[in-house]
């Protein structure tokens, strides 16, 4: 008789969990590395050895401390991408001090919200960047700000918050710069390994704001020893050495630029290169070629950009190997077109998401070159995997779609302070529910077939974008392509198709259709094709489709009209 395999898989136990807080693990690097190039942030044109960033990191963990801040206090930053970003990344989680990522794109209500729901005591931010200006933003909020005492803030709408940093060189009323903060410090302070040395490595270091499309975003408590054993294992992915360069143009306000970029290099004694404060396809090509990159990371449309920038050809790209694409579905033909023209032949794919530290699974270096483009690899060290009916639970045959759910040492804490929200997502057993339809098979190889809310039902036909969308990828005359579905009377729902044409080439709707119609079953050919020339997005790479759906029901709607 014949058993069913079932969709379940557990990662490689061969090599352990590392057991330390990520300070105590930063120093045992630096120890055996102090010479080693440990940053480059290219737009400040600042270079800093791993002994060089030790101190800064110390001077910062002292004054932080200088500061009434104790382990389990929250310190937020709400920044681009800089060297300030990373050592005070380093310094909080040094002293136990609980890091919480803002994204630079907050408006007033969203700041206010994160600052109290996470009852930040400290805020470090920039003073400017475009046309926003951050310490502005901050008096609407704290008006009370402008006659305080720098660290000495009392303020009505956000009790919690004593002290405001910003990033500039101008005193401003109520603010502190950040050069002022480090003068509180000493970075030969013995409080501060007597601090280092209460804390555990399961406490929470890090609460990542996750972008929900609908309520309130949710903050993902992050332990030491998620978040510095993902980084670990994703630099292992790669075959991160003491001689890699790994450039980040990814913000480090999420995941993919602190855990998958900072934590993967220094985990190996990598270099860090910050080509710019935020992404900008010729100055990180730019930096490649003068920083001699061996790695690069990127979600698939900074890649798309890259590939595709008029003067993508003038740079000498020859030093790259590998890195990470990830934050999104990666189209196919994307990661052929990496591997062959920017020389990434050990390129992989990391899949995961913020509640997990994030990754969970990866494609390696050894991964078979197929297997490499067409899945997300094989599930982490130390991790377990399952496909799961979205309804029952159970878990399903190999081969056949269902929710993809991790568990394991990687998993949050919890949401902070959101109980109700947290047992919604991790179940009674321990296992955390993606939101994600994949399929599993017989060697572990698991591939992404869309979000469950994303998946389009036409009629009673279950469609997968994501099957179109790779599809459309093949067209030479389109570079990128995003389908979703819209409300419609007959069918429930139609399928809508937003087109980004490569620059110099032209395609029409009826040519769109006509390549698809001798290839894919009718019901799967998008009803609506709009061309564009670019995608909603958060400022982590990921395209917003819930506005997508927004916009074009509203054109719709008054078409009709």
């Amino acid at each position: 008789m014949n058993t069913i395999k079932r969709s379940y898989s557990r990662g490689a136990i061969h090599t352990p969990l590392i057991e330390k807080t990520l300070g105590d693990f930063f120093d045992e690097v630096v120890a055996r590395f102090p010479d080693n190039e440990a940053l480059v942030s290219c737009h400040q044109s600042i270079r800093l050895s791993y002994s060089q960033l030790q101190a800064e990191v110390n001077q910062l963990a002292s004054a932080l401390l200088a500061l009434s801040l104790v382990p389990g206090d929250r310190v937020a930053i709400w920044a681009n991408n800089s060297a300030e970003w990373l050592i005070t990344q380093l310094a909080t989680a040094k002293v136990g001090i609980i890091l919480v990522n803002f994204n630079p794109a907050y408006k007033t209500i969203e700041l206010e919200y994160a600052l109290n729901k996470a009852g930040c005591k400290a805020l470090i931010t920039m003073a400017a960047f475009k046309t926003t200006d951050y310490l502005q933003v901050i008096r609407t909020i704290a008006p009370e700000i402008h006659t305080s005492t720098p660290g000495q803030l009392s303020a009505a709408r956000l009790p919690a918050l004593h002290a405001v940093i910003h990033l500039g060189e101008e005193h401003v009323p109520g603010f502190m710069r950040f050069r002022d903060l480090m003068s509180l410090g000493n970075a030969l302070d013995e409080h501060v390994p007597r601090v280092a040395a209460t804390l555990k490595n399961t406490d929470a270091i890090n609460i990542q704001f996750t972008s929900g499309t609908t309520g309130s975003p949710k903050g993902a408590a992050l332990t030491h020893r998620g978040i510095l054993n993902n980084g670990f294992f994703l630099g292992e992915g790669m075959s991160l050495t003491a001689t890699d360069r790994l450039c980040i143009p990814v913000p480090l306000f999420h995941c993919f630029g602190m855990v998958v970029g900072n934590l993967a290099a220094l985990t190996h004694a990598s270099t860090i290169v910050y080509p710019n404060d935020a992404f900008d396809p010729v100055r990180t090509l730019e930096a490649v070629q003068s920083e001699r990159c061996t790695a690069l990371h990127g979600v698939p449309t900074m890649f798309i950009t890259e590939l595709d920038h008029p003067r993508f050809h003038e740079f000498d790209l020859s030093t790259l190997r590998t890195g990470i694409m990830a934050g999104t579905a990666c189209p196919i033909e994307v990661m052929r077109r990496v591997q062959r023209d920017m020389h990434m032949r050990d390129v992989t794919i990391a899949y995961g998401m913020t509640e997990t530290s994030p990754a969970s699974y990866q494609s390696t270096c050894e991964t078979p070159l197929e297997k490499r483009v067409s899945t997300i690899g094989k599930v982490h060290p130390h991790l377990e995997a399952k496909v799961v009916h979205p309804e029952s639970g159970d878990t399903l045959p190999i081969g056949v779609v269902g929710e993809l759910c991790i568990r394991g040492y990687s998993l949050m804490q919890g949401y902070w302070n959101d109980p109700e929200k947290t047992v919604q997502t991790i179940d009674s057993d321990g296992w955390i529910h993606s939101g994600d339809l994949a399929t599993m098979d017989a060697e572990g190889y698991v591939s992404i077939t869309g979000r469950i809310k994303d998946m389009v039902i036409r009629g009673g036909e279950n469609i997968s974008p994501r099957e179109i969308e790779e599809f459309l990828y093949q067209h030479p005359a389109i570079q990128d392509a995003q389908v979703i579905g819209v409300a419609d009377e007959k069918y429930g729902e139609e399928l809508c198709v937003w087109v980004i044409v490569r620059p110099g080439l032209a395609i029409s709707e009826d040519e769109i259709r006509e390549f698809c119609s001798s290839q894919i079953a009718r019901y799967k050919i998008p009803r609506y094709i709009r061309f564009v020339d670019g995608f909603p997005m958060t400022l982590s790479g990921k395209v917003q489709k819930f506005r997508m759906r927004e916009i074009m029901e509203e054109e719709l709607t008054l078409a009709v009209c």
